[in-house]
């Protein structure tokens, strides 16, 4: 990592140049002569490590920063289950219950019509107030809280609620799973979407489901007199200074998730209001003899199935797909308007023409496979095929469709 005044020593006319770092010379020369750097070499790794510069620079009229993509880890998916099968190839995914909870959902339905064709992507999406992080970093936050049922659940920045939808597969019918965002207009987009999984996804007959709660706010005026949390999640930048307030939302022994040292969120409006969390519901008698009635059911399904195939339920064969490769990652460095793009060679991306050639006869050699049919939802079947009156059938469905 360099200082300010180094890179400042490197810049085109600072009269200092031979006093800055040989690296910051040869990334300096490489712009003034306006090439990429050589891939690899001592300007692309220069231009990695340089910082960006703020007021520091002073009046001087070039600034020198560095971009780096958020996202574009993996390769990107033809379709949802590709896309999570790339994220655990490359070790993002890593414990059954976060890749079921990400094959459940899929992560085009949070997108909006005109933009799907980009959902398996591994970018994150931004379109006026709405916004969905990478895949990848996703991932990586529903390792780190480490989830388990019964527990609570508060994201703060929660936006279309696809992290509080996964969440609440693992949760179960008896966590908690409360979500603040600053504009009600993504409060909104939020609820639509959730009541369109509810209704219309058979995954939400497949996990006992802790249906997500939002409320509008700014995350750092929560009122003091809030319930802790088992887990907290932060996506939005968070200030040294805030840290122990974060702190504070969690129960002892739990874990708090955030990007720390960034600038925070601010209130639309630049009022303070104090935001009031929902209360921790308590389940209704007639609830909780749905989910009782639903879980027996499942048991029952479950037993049926080995008793005739020998085994449990298992998830619907996936059709065999090709190896996937990571991308490279880019290094954009911008130099008063002047813009070179220096690439960092990964190793994995280093493959020879013999394995190219022998990937290629493989394929050759692997005969064509359809993706499966959609699997059958046995418990809707089951439930309906119960002697019940038919408003009994649909309390127990949640009264979805088909």
């Amino acid at each position: 990592m360099f200082t300010a005044a180094e890179v400042g020593a490197a810049l085109p006319g600072s009269g200092r140049t031979r006093d800055a770092p040989e690296e910051l010379q040869v990334a300096a020369q490489a712009v003034r002569t306006r090439r990429p750097a050589e891939p690899g070499g001592r300007a692309a790794a220069a231009a990695a490590a340089v910082p960006p510069l703020g007021p520091a620079c002073g009046e001087r009229a070039y600034c020198l920063s560095v971009i780096l993509n958020m996202g574009g880890a993996v390769s990107a998916g033809e379709d949802n289950d590709e896309l999570i099968d790339n994220l655990k190839e490359a070790q993002y995914i890593r414990t059954e219950l976060v890749e079921q909870a990400f094959r459940a959902i899929d992560r085009a339905d949070y997108y909006l019509e005109e933009f799907k064709e980009n959902a398996y992507k591994d970018l994150a999406w931004k379109h006026g107030n709405i916004h969905l992080s990478a895949p990848c970093i996703y991932s990586e936050v529903m390792e780190a809280l480490d989830l388990q049922p019964g527990l609570s659940f508060l994201n703060l920045g929660s936006g279309t609620g696809y992290l509080s939808s996964m969440v609440g597969l693992i949760l179960g019918p008896f966590g908690v799973n409360h979500g603040v965002e600053l504009h009600s207009d993504v409060i909104e987009y939020a609820k639509q979407k959730l009541d369109f999984f509810i209704r219309t996804s058979d995954s939400f007959d497949k996990f006992d489901f802790c249906e997500p709660s939002f409320v509008t706010g700014n995350c750092l005026e929560i009122s003091p007199d809030c319930s802790q949390y088992d887990r907290v999640y932060c996506g939005a930048g968070v200030q040294k200074e805030h840290e122990e307030y974060m702190k504070n939302l969690l129960k002892v022994g739990g874990i708090l998730v955030m990007p720390l040292e960034e600038k925070p969120c601010h209130s639309e409006s630049g009022k303070s209001r104090l935001v009031q969390l929902p209360p921790v519901a308590v389940r209704s008698l007639q609830d909780l003899a749905r989910i009782a009635i639903r879980g027996t059911i499942k048991k029952v399904i479950h037993q049926e199935t080995v008793s005739k195939n020998g085994n449990g339920l298992k998830n619907t064969p996936r059709f065999k797909r090709r190896r996937v490769r990571r991308r490279r990652m880019e290094t954009i460095v911008f130099l008063d308007k002047e813009v070179f793009a220096s690439r960092i060679s990964n190793p994995s991306d280093d493959n020879s023409c013999e394995d190219l050639e022998e990937e290629r006869r493989e394929e050759e050699k692997t005969p064509p496979q359809t993706k499966p049919d959609p699997p059958v939802n046995f418990l809707r079947q089951k439930v309906l095929s119960l002697p019940l009156p038919d408003p009994l059938k649909y309390y127990l469905l949640y009264y979805r469709e088909k």
